[in-house]
Protein backbone atom coordinates (compact mmCIF):
# COMPACT_ATOMS: atom_id res chain seq x y z
CA UNK A 1 0.00 0.00 0.00
CA UNK A 2 1.34 3.41 -0.97
CA UNK A 3 1.78 6.19 1.59
CA UNK A 4 -1.12 8.16 0.10
CA UNK A 5 -3.47 5.16 0.15
CA UNK A 6 -2.47 4.35 3.73
CA UNK A 7 -3.14 7.94 4.80
CA UNK A 8 -6.56 8.02 3.12
CA UNK A 9 -7.51 4.62 4.56
CA UNK A 10 -6.57 5.59 8.14
CA UNK A 11 -8.38 8.93 8.00
CA UNK A 12 -11.42 7.20 6.48
CA UNK A 13 -11.34 4.69 9.34
CA UNK A 14 -11.36 7.46 11.95
CA UNK A 15 -14.17 9.26 10.09
CA UNK A 16 -16.15 6.01 10.07
CA UNK A 17 -15.71 5.68 13.84
CA UNK A 18 -17.15 9.17 14.37
CA UNK A 19 -20.05 8.46 11.99
CA UNK A 20 -20.82 5.20 13.78
CA UNK A 21 -20.90 7.15 17.05
CA UNK A 22 -23.57 9.37 15.53
CA UNK A 23 -25.57 6.40 14.25
CA UNK A 24 -25.45 4.22 17.38
CA UNK A 25 -25.21 6.86 20.13
CA UNK A 26 -26.15 10.39 19.04
CA UNK A 27 -25.01 12.95 16.51
CA UNK A 28 -24.53 15.35 19.38
CA UNK A 29 -21.89 13.03 20.88
CA UNK A 30 -20.29 12.56 17.46
CA UNK A 31 -19.96 16.32 16.94
CA UNK A 32 -18.48 16.77 20.43
CA UNK A 33 -15.82 14.20 19.56
CA UNK A 34 -15.24 15.88 16.19
CA UNK A 35 -14.78 19.35 17.66
CA UNK A 36 -12.43 18.24 20.41
CA UNK A 37 -10.62 16.07 17.86
CA UNK A 38 -10.01 19.17 15.73
CA UNK A 39 -8.61 21.05 18.74
CA UNK A 40 -6.48 18.03 19.72
CA UNK A 41 -5.13 17.85 16.18
CA UNK A 42 -4.02 21.50 16.40
CA UNK A 43 -2.23 20.76 19.70
CA UNK A 44 -0.57 17.72 18.14
CA UNK A 45 0.69 19.82 15.25
CA UNK A 46 2.29 22.24 17.72
CA UNK A 47 4.03 19.42 19.61
CA UNK A 48 5.03 17.72 16.35
CA UNK A 49 6.66 20.95 15.22
CA UNK A 50 8.84 20.92 18.34
CA UNK A 51 9.52 17.19 18.65
CA UNK A 52 9.10 15.86 15.13
CA UNK A 53 10.98 18.72 13.44
CA UNK A 54 13.56 19.64 16.06
CA UNK A 55 13.65 16.91 18.72
CA UNK A 56 12.68 19.25 21.59
CA UNK A 57 11.12 17.36 24.50
CA UNK A 58 8.56 19.88 25.77
CA UNK A 59 6.45 18.58 28.67
CA UNK A 60 4.96 21.98 29.45
CA UNK A 61 2.25 21.85 26.79
CA UNK A 62 -0.61 22.51 29.22
CA UNK A 63 1.03 25.72 30.40
CA UNK A 64 0.84 27.19 26.89
CA UNK A 65 -2.68 25.83 26.39
CA UNK A 66 -3.69 27.53 29.66
CA UNK A 67 -2.21 30.84 28.47
CA UNK A 68 -4.34 30.55 25.34
CA UNK A 69 -7.39 30.05 27.53
CA UNK A 70 -6.41 33.08 29.62
CA UNK A 71 -6.20 35.16 26.44
CA UNK A 72 -9.86 34.39 25.76
CA UNK A 73 -10.83 36.05 29.04
CA UNK A 74 -8.48 39.01 28.64
CA UNK A 75 -9.69 39.75 25.12
CA UNK A 76 -13.39 38.92 25.06
CA UNK A 77 -14.81 39.58 28.53
CA UNK A 78 -16.06 43.10 29.24
CA UNK A 79 -13.98 45.21 31.63
CA UNK A 80 -15.14 45.72 35.22
CA UNK A 81 -15.20 49.54 35.63
CA UNK A 82 -15.47 49.44 39.44
CA UNK A 83 -12.40 47.20 39.70
CA UNK A 84 -10.40 49.44 37.37
CA UNK A 85 -11.33 52.51 39.41
CA UNK A 86 -10.53 50.81 42.71
CA UNK A 87 -7.12 49.34 41.93
CA UNK A 88 -6.50 48.90 38.21
CA UNK A 89 -3.84 51.65 37.87
CA UNK A 90 -1.98 50.37 40.95
CA UNK A 91 -1.92 46.83 39.58
CA UNK A 92 -0.53 48.04 36.25
CA UNK A 93 1.99 50.28 37.99
CA UNK A 94 3.12 47.39 40.19
CA UNK A 95 3.60 45.12 37.19
CA UNK A 96 5.52 47.88 35.44
CA UNK A 97 7.79 48.34 38.47
CA UNK A 98 8.45 44.59 38.60
CA UNK A 99 9.35 44.48 34.91
CA UNK A 100 11.53 47.60 35.23
CA UNK A 101 13.39 46.04 38.18
CA UNK A 102 14.19 42.90 36.19
CA UNK A 103 15.21 44.93 33.12
CA UNK A 104 17.49 47.19 35.16
CA UNK A 105 19.11 44.18 36.84
CA UNK A 106 19.72 42.60 33.44
CA UNK A 107 21.36 45.79 32.13
CA UNK A 108 23.60 46.08 35.17
CA UNK A 109 24.58 42.42 34.91
CA UNK A 110 25.67 42.86 31.28
CA UNK A 111 27.45 46.20 31.59
CA UNK A 112 29.26 45.99 34.91
CA UNK A 113 32.43 43.98 35.28
CA UNK A 114 32.14 40.76 37.22
CA UNK A 115 33.03 41.12 40.87
CA UNK A 116 31.78 41.91 44.33
CA UNK A 117 30.58 45.40 43.39
CA UNK A 118 28.28 44.01 40.69
CA UNK A 119 26.81 41.51 43.12
CA UNK A 120 26.14 44.23 45.71
CA UNK A 121 24.50 46.53 43.15
CA UNK A 122 22.36 43.72 41.73
CA UNK A 123 21.25 42.65 45.18
CA UNK A 124 20.36 46.24 46.14
CA UNK A 125 18.34 46.76 42.94
CA UNK A 126 16.45 43.47 43.30
CA UNK A 127 15.64 43.93 47.00
CA UNK A 128 14.57 47.57 46.63
CA UNK A 129 12.60 46.81 43.47
CA UNK A 130 10.83 43.87 45.09
CA UNK A 131 9.81 45.89 48.15
CA UNK A 132 8.52 48.75 45.98
CA UNK A 133 6.72 46.34 43.66
CA UNK A 134 4.94 44.53 46.51
CA UNK A 135 3.90 47.78 48.22
CA UNK A 136 2.26 49.09 45.06
CA UNK A 137 0.96 45.82 43.59
CA UNK A 138 -0.55 44.24 46.73
CA UNK A 139 -2.72 47.25 47.53
CA UNK A 140 -4.11 47.32 44.00
CA UNK A 141 -4.83 43.59 44.03
CA UNK A 142 -6.70 43.78 47.33
CA UNK A 143 -8.82 46.65 46.05
CA UNK A 144 -9.66 44.83 42.81
CA UNK A 145 -10.52 41.51 44.47
CA UNK A 146 -12.80 43.25 46.99
CA UNK A 147 -15.17 44.41 44.22
CA UNK A 148 -18.11 41.96 44.24
CA UNK A 149 -15.93 38.84 44.58
CA UNK A 150 -18.92 36.51 44.16
CA UNK A 151 -19.41 37.50 40.52
CA UNK A 152 -16.37 39.56 39.47
CA UNK A 153 -13.41 40.43 41.71
CA UNK A 154 -11.13 40.84 38.71
CA UNK A 155 -10.28 43.48 36.13
CA UNK A 156 -12.11 41.84 33.23
CA UNK A 157 -11.01 41.98 29.62
CA UNK A 158 -11.15 44.27 26.61
CA UNK A 159 -14.64 43.37 25.41
CA UNK A 160 -13.46 42.53 21.87
CA UNK A 161 -14.80 39.76 19.57
CA UNK A 162 -13.83 36.35 20.91
CA UNK A 163 -12.31 35.21 17.61
CA UNK A 164 -9.55 37.81 18.12
CA UNK A 165 -8.57 35.88 21.25
CA UNK A 166 -7.35 32.94 19.18
CA UNK A 167 -4.37 34.71 17.55
CA UNK A 168 -3.80 36.69 20.75
CA UNK A 169 -3.60 33.40 22.64
CA UNK A 170 -0.92 32.29 20.20
CA UNK A 171 1.00 35.54 20.73
CA UNK A 172 0.86 35.29 24.54
CA UNK A 173 2.02 31.66 24.44
CA UNK A 174 4.77 32.61 21.98
CA UNK A 175 5.98 35.41 24.26
CA UNK A 176 6.07 33.07 27.25
CA UNK A 177 7.88 30.45 25.16
CA UNK A 178 10.51 33.00 24.14
CA UNK A 179 11.19 33.90 27.79
CA UNK A 180 11.33 30.22 28.78
CA UNK A 181 13.41 29.23 25.77
CA UNK A 182 16.07 31.88 26.44
CA UNK A 183 16.88 30.14 29.71
CA UNK A 184 15.80 26.50 29.30
CA UNK A 185 16.77 25.51 25.75
CA UNK A 186 20.42 25.19 26.69
CA UNK A 187 19.52 22.23 28.88
CA UNK A 188 19.83 18.58 27.87
CA UNK A 189 16.61 16.92 26.70
CA UNK A 190 15.72 15.27 30.02
CA UNK A 191 16.43 18.45 32.01
CA UNK A 192 14.45 20.45 29.43
CA UNK A 193 11.47 18.16 30.04
CA UNK A 194 11.69 18.70 33.81
CA UNK A 195 12.08 22.47 33.40
CA UNK A 196 9.12 22.85 31.02
CA UNK A 197 6.90 20.70 33.24
CA UNK A 198 7.81 22.85 36.24
CA UNK A 199 7.14 26.06 34.32
CA UNK A 200 3.73 24.75 33.22
CA UNK A 201 2.89 24.06 36.85
CA UNK A 202 3.95 27.61 37.75
CA UNK A 203 1.77 29.13 35.00
CA UNK A 204 -1.28 27.17 36.13
CA UNK A 205 -0.58 27.93 39.81
CA UNK A 206 -0.51 31.66 39.00
CA UNK A 207 -3.83 31.39 37.14
CA UNK A 208 -5.37 29.55 40.09
CA UNK A 209 -4.21 31.99 42.76
CA UNK A 210 -4.25 35.44 41.13
CA UNK A 211 -7.95 36.25 41.34
CA UNK A 212 -7.47 39.77 39.98
CA UNK A 213 -6.32 38.28 36.67
CA UNK A 214 -9.10 35.79 35.83
CA UNK A 215 -10.91 35.00 39.12
CA UNK A 216 -8.60 32.07 39.93
CA UNK A 217 -10.39 28.87 40.88
CA UNK A 218 -13.71 30.72 41.03
CA UNK A 219 -13.64 30.46 37.22
CA UNK A 220 -14.87 32.86 34.57
CA UNK A 221 -18.25 31.82 33.15
CA UNK A 222 -20.34 33.14 30.30
CA UNK A 223 -17.56 33.81 27.82
CA UNK A 224 -18.81 35.40 24.56
CA UNK A 225 -19.39 33.00 21.68
CA UNK A 226 -18.62 33.30 17.97
CA UNK A 227 -21.79 31.31 17.21
CA UNK A 228 -25.49 31.90 17.96
CA UNK A 229 -27.06 30.77 21.20
CA UNK A 230 -29.37 27.77 21.02
CA UNK A 231 -32.24 29.62 22.69
CA UNK A 232 -32.06 32.38 20.05
CA UNK A 233 -32.22 29.79 17.28
CA UNK A 234 -35.18 28.06 18.92
CA UNK A 235 -36.98 31.41 19.05
CA UNK A 236 -36.47 31.95 15.30
CA UNK A 237 -39.51 30.89 13.26
CA UNK A 238 -37.49 30.37 10.08
CA UNK A 239 -34.96 28.14 11.86
CA UNK A 240 -37.72 26.06 13.47
CA UNK A 241 -39.37 25.59 10.07
CA UNK A 242 -36.11 24.52 8.42
CA UNK A 243 -35.40 22.10 11.29
CA UNK A 244 -38.86 20.58 10.92
CA UNK A 245 -38.34 20.12 7.17
CA UNK A 246 -35.29 17.92 8.00
CA UNK A 247 -37.20 16.00 10.66
CA UNK A 248 -35.48 17.56 13.72
CA UNK A 249 -37.09 19.13 16.73
CA UNK A 250 -35.89 22.73 17.48
CA UNK A 251 -33.80 21.79 20.53
CA UNK A 252 -31.84 19.03 18.77
CA UNK A 253 -31.46 21.05 15.59
CA UNK A 254 -30.12 24.13 17.41
CA UNK A 255 -27.59 22.03 19.34
CA UNK A 256 -26.32 20.32 16.21
CA UNK A 257 -26.25 23.57 14.23
CA UNK A 258 -24.11 25.34 16.85
CA UNK A 259 -21.66 22.43 17.03
CA UNK A 260 -21.41 22.31 13.23
CA UNK A 261 -20.47 26.00 13.13
CA UNK A 262 -17.84 25.43 15.82
CA UNK A 263 -16.53 22.48 13.81
CA UNK A 264 -16.30 24.61 10.66
CA UNK A 265 -14.34 27.34 12.50
CA UNK A 266 -11.96 24.81 14.07
CA UNK A 267 -11.51 23.03 10.74
CA UNK A 268 -10.47 26.30 9.04
CA UNK A 269 -7.82 26.90 11.72
CA UNK A 270 -6.57 23.30 11.47
CA UNK A 271 -6.34 23.40 7.66
CA UNK A 272 -4.45 26.71 7.68
CA UNK A 273 -1.95 25.48 10.30
CA UNK A 274 -1.57 22.13 8.51
CA UNK A 275 -0.85 23.81 5.16
CA UNK A 276 1.72 26.13 6.76
CA UNK A 277 3.31 23.21 8.62
CA UNK A 278 3.58 21.20 5.41
CA UNK A 279 5.18 24.12 3.60
CA UNK A 280 7.62 24.54 6.48
CA UNK A 281 8.40 20.80 6.51
CA UNK A 282 9.23 20.72 2.80
CA UNK A 283 11.16 24.01 2.76
CA UNK A 284 14.93 24.49 3.23
CA UNK A 285 14.11 25.62 6.77
CA UNK A 286 12.37 22.30 7.47
CA UNK A 287 15.27 20.29 6.07
CA UNK A 288 17.66 22.30 8.21
CA UNK A 289 15.55 21.64 11.34
CA UNK A 290 15.53 17.91 10.66
CA UNK A 291 19.28 17.98 10.11
CA UNK A 292 19.72 19.68 13.49
CA UNK A 293 17.41 17.12 15.07
CA UNK A 294 19.34 14.17 13.63
CA UNK A 295 22.86 15.44 14.36
CA UNK A 296 23.42 18.71 16.21
CA UNK A 297 27.19 18.39 16.06
CA UNK A 298 27.24 18.09 12.29
CA UNK A 299 24.78 20.98 11.95
CA UNK A 300 27.00 23.20 14.12
CA UNK A 301 30.00 22.20 12.04
CA UNK A 302 28.10 23.45 8.96
CA UNK A 303 27.68 26.86 10.60
CA UNK A 304 24.08 26.55 11.81
CA UNK A 305 23.06 28.38 14.98
CA UNK A 306 21.40 25.45 16.71
CA UNK A 307 20.29 27.34 19.82
CA UNK A 308 18.62 30.09 17.80
CA UNK A 309 16.81 27.56 15.61
CA UNK A 310 15.64 25.61 18.66
CA UNK A 311 14.27 28.83 20.15
CA UNK A 312 12.52 29.61 16.88
CA UNK A 313 10.73 26.28 16.60
CA UNK A 314 9.96 26.23 20.34
CA UNK A 315 8.17 29.57 20.02
CA UNK A 316 6.24 28.50 16.91
CA UNK A 317 5.07 25.22 18.42
CA UNK A 318 4.03 26.89 21.67
CA UNK A 319 2.08 29.54 19.73
CA UNK A 320 0.08 26.78 18.03
CA UNK A 321 -0.67 25.22 21.42
CA UNK A 322 -1.80 28.66 22.64
CA UNK A 323 -4.21 28.96 19.72
CA UNK A 324 -5.60 25.51 20.54
CA UNK A 325 -6.05 26.54 24.18
CA UNK A 326 -8.02 29.63 23.15
CA UNK A 327 -10.20 27.50 20.87
CA UNK A 328 -10.88 24.99 23.65
CA UNK A 329 -11.86 27.68 26.17
CA UNK A 330 -14.14 29.29 23.58
CA UNK A 331 -15.84 25.93 23.01
CA UNK A 332 -16.27 25.36 26.76
CA UNK A 333 -17.63 28.88 27.32
CA UNK A 334 -15.69 29.19 30.58
CA UNK A 335 -12.15 29.32 31.93
CA UNK A 336 -11.53 26.69 34.64
CA UNK A 337 -7.82 26.64 35.63
CA UNK A 338 -8.37 23.55 37.78
CA UNK A 339 -8.96 21.43 34.67
CA UNK A 340 -5.46 22.06 33.31
CA UNK A 341 -3.56 19.04 34.60
CA UNK A 342 -0.07 19.23 33.08
CA UNK A 343 1.09 15.67 33.63
CA UNK A 344 -2.14 13.91 32.67
CA UNK A 345 -3.09 15.79 29.50
CA UNK A 346 0.48 16.36 28.36
CA UNK A 347 0.80 12.57 28.32
CA UNK A 348 -2.34 12.39 26.19
CA UNK A 349 -1.05 14.86 23.59
CA UNK A 350 2.29 13.05 23.42
CA UNK A 351 0.46 9.77 22.80
CA UNK A 352 -1.36 11.47 19.92
CA UNK A 353 1.92 12.53 18.31
CA UNK A 354 3.73 9.21 18.85
CA UNK A 355 0.84 7.01 17.74
CA UNK A 356 0.07 9.18 14.70
CA UNK A 357 3.67 9.42 13.57
CA UNK A 358 6.30 11.79 14.90
CA UNK A 359 7.69 14.06 12.16
CA UNK A 360 4.63 13.61 9.92
CA UNK A 361 2.05 16.41 10.10
CA UNK A 362 -0.73 14.20 8.78
CA UNK A 363 0.22 11.61 11.38
CA UNK A 364 -0.09 14.20 14.15
CA UNK A 365 -3.58 15.14 12.93
CA UNK A 366 -4.59 11.47 12.68
CA UNK A 367 -3.30 10.80 16.19
CA UNK A 368 -5.25 13.77 17.54
CA UNK A 369 -8.54 12.43 16.19
CA UNK A 370 -7.93 8.75 16.97
CA UNK A 371 -6.64 9.13 20.53
CA UNK A 372 -9.34 11.62 21.48
CA UNK A 373 -11.99 9.26 20.13
CA UNK A 374 -10.57 6.45 22.25
CA UNK A 375 -10.25 8.73 25.29
CA UNK A 376 -13.96 9.56 25.10
CA UNK A 377 -15.39 6.22 24.02
CA UNK A 378 -13.29 3.66 25.87
CA UNK A 379 -15.02 4.14 29.23
CA UNK A 380 -18.63 3.67 28.00
CA UNK A 381 -17.50 0.79 25.78
CA UNK A 382 -15.67 -0.73 28.74
CA UNK A 383 -18.76 -0.30 30.89
CA UNK A 384 -20.83 -2.14 28.29
CA UNK A 385 -18.23 -4.90 27.93
CA UNK A 386 -17.78 -5.39 31.67
CA UNK A 387 -21.54 -5.41 32.25
CA UNK A 388 -21.84 -8.19 29.69
CA UNK A 389 -18.99 -10.18 31.23
CA UNK A 390 -20.38 -9.91 34.77
CA UNK A 391 -24.06 -10.34 33.85
CA UNK A 392 -24.00 -14.02 34.78
CA UNK A 393 -22.03 -13.54 37.99
CA UNK A 394 -23.63 -13.39 41.40
CA UNK A 395 -23.27 -10.18 43.40
CA UNK A 396 -20.08 -10.12 45.40
CA UNK A 397 -16.64 -8.50 45.80
CA UNK A 398 -15.31 -9.81 42.46
CA UNK A 399 -18.21 -8.47 40.42
CA UNK A 400 -18.10 -5.12 42.23
CA UNK A 401 -14.33 -4.88 41.66
CA UNK A 402 -14.67 -5.61 37.94
CA UNK A 403 -17.39 -3.00 37.51
CA UNK A 404 -15.40 -0.41 39.49
CA UNK A 405 -12.35 -1.06 37.30
CA UNK A 406 -14.13 0.46 34.28
CA UNK A 407 -13.02 3.93 35.43
CA UNK A 408 -9.40 2.92 34.76
CA UNK A 409 -10.06 1.69 31.20
CA UNK A 410 -9.02 5.02 29.68
CA UNK A 411 -5.47 5.00 30.99
CA UNK A 412 -5.15 1.26 30.42
CA UNK A 413 -6.26 1.63 26.79
CA UNK A 414 -3.93 4.58 26.15
CA UNK A 415 -0.98 2.59 27.45
CA UNK A 416 -2.01 -0.51 25.50
CA UNK A 417 -2.43 1.42 22.23
CA UNK A 418 0.94 3.10 22.72
CA UNK A 419 2.67 -0.22 23.39
CA UNK A 420 1.07 -1.94 20.39
CA UNK A 421 1.99 0.90 18.04
CA UNK A 422 5.56 1.04 19.33
CA UNK A 423 5.84 -2.73 18.91
CA UNK A 424 4.35 -3.15 15.43
CA UNK A 425 4.82 0.34 13.94
CA UNK A 426 7.61 2.03 15.94
CA UNK A 427 7.51 5.19 13.84
CA UNK A 428 3.74 5.62 14.17
CA UNK A 429 0.74 4.85 12.01
CA UNK A 430 1.89 7.40 9.41
CA UNK A 431 5.69 7.41 9.65
CA UNK A 432 7.87 10.30 8.60
CA UNK A 433 9.21 9.82 5.10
Amino acid sequence: MTDTARTIALFAGVALLIILTGVFQSWNAALIILNMGLISAVMSLGVNLQWGFAGLFNVGIMGFVALGGLATVLVSMPPVPEAWQAGGPRVLMGLGLGAATIALAAVIFRRMAAGRLRMVVLLAILVAGFILYRNVFDGGVQAVEAIDPASTGYLGGLGLPVLLAWPVGGLIAAGAAWLIGKTALGLRSDYLAIATLGIAEIVIAVMKNEDWLARGVKNVNGLPRPVPYEVDLQASTSFVERAASFGFDPVTASTLYVKLIYGALFAVVLVVILILSQKALNSPWGRMMRAIRDNETAARAMGKNVTARHLQVFVLGSAICGIAGAMMTTLDGQLTPGTYQPLRFTFLVWVMVIVGGSGNNYGAVLGGFLIWFLWVQVEPMGQLLMSGITSGMSDGPLKAHLLDSVAHMRLFTMGLVLLLVLRFSPRGLLPER
